[in-house]
């Protein structure tokens, strides 16, 4: 990515934990880019971060990153920092309960800016930063002051296994220590009123097919780290995407009820209290809405 910011979607969303999305939503705002490449990603068309417009321009250009750069199209919309805090605005106006930063690691300077210009005009929700929880500590010690509450997930514990799907052999160790910088600066749990969500951490992991003994080595890290000072949600929603059963013929298939809840049943053996779970079909639904610039302030 590019000093620009570049975000693909603006709006309120409806499927974030229930103290998250409420019967409002939450006013979720889509970065384009990811520092991690995972391959089972069902946000795959923005992940990435760029596309190539010709292959031939490519197979042309000099080793400089000026010229790959130049044959490759950013995918997304540029914003400003101003256009990024009137958004930010309009998404409190439509009755948002909190502005959801999603994957927002690599624009972290603007977005602190953004926020500043829009708490200025006025902006009161909670600022919620959804992240893959692969970056460094210095980076969320800036968020201090910004962000009122963290959604990072924890995806992986074996280094094999993150170096396989992520490429990122170091993810746990990286993952970790950012989530005790968040936790350090959320603190405990708040909520209002109506049980929404205004300061504290929700730390989410995704059960793979065929990783029960992974997640479980998550939860109870989790348990044993934080106790009750956090919230777990475990989620049941992964979904393959098209192709991915060629290179990874075991990630081709969704997580079975069995294997849920057996992550889950071990959750609540562990004496864990705060912990979200999900019911029902939720694979089935659509969690991937469309990436086309809806809603952005331009």
């Amino acid at each position: 990515m590019t000093e620009r910011v570049y975000a693909a979607r603006a709006a309120l969303h409806m499927w974030e934990e229930p103290c998250i999305s409420g019967k409002e939503g939450s006013g979720a705002v889509f970065f384009t880019g990811c520092p991690l490449g995972c391959v089972f990603c069902q946000n795959r068309e923005i992940a990435l971060g760029r596309r190539s417009v010709s292959p031939w321009c490519r197979a042309s250009a000099s080793e400089t990153s000026e010229d790959i750069e130049s044959c490759d199209e950013i995918l997304g919309v540029p914003v400003t920092e101003e256009q990024l805090a009137e958004t930010f605005l309009d998404l409190e106006n439509q009755r948002a309960n909190n502005i959801n930063l999603v994957t927002p690691t690599h624009f972290v300077p603007q977005i602190i800016r953004a926020v500043r210009i829009a708490r200025e005009r006025g902006l009161t929700v909670p600022i919620l930063y959804n992240t893959g929880s692969y970056e460094t500590e210095e980076t969320v010690r800036s968020l201090e002051g910004t962000v009122d509450i963290f959604l990072p997930d924890l995806k992986f514990m074996d280094p094999d296994i993150s170096a396989r799907y992520a490429k990122a052999p170091d993810y746990f160790e990286v993952a970790a220590k950012a989530i005790r910088g968040m936790v350090e600066i959320a603190g405990p749990p708040t909520f209002d009123e109506r049980g929404m969500m205004q300061r504290g951490v929700i730390v989410r992991h995704m059960v793979l097919p065929g990783y029960t003994k992974d997640s479980k080595r998550i939860i109870r890290h989790l348990h044993e780290t934080y106790g009750e000072k956090i919230y777990v949600s475990i989620m049941n929603q992964y979904t393959p995407m098209p192709g991915i059963g060629d290179e990874f013929p075991e990630l081709a298939r969704r997580v079975t009820k069995r294997e849920y809840g057996r992550v889950v049943d071990y959750a609540l053996e562990l004496g864990m209290e705060n912990v979200f779970i999900q019911e029902g079909p939720t694979a089935e639904e659509s969690f991937i809405p469309k990436f086309d610039g809806t809603g952005l302030i331009i």
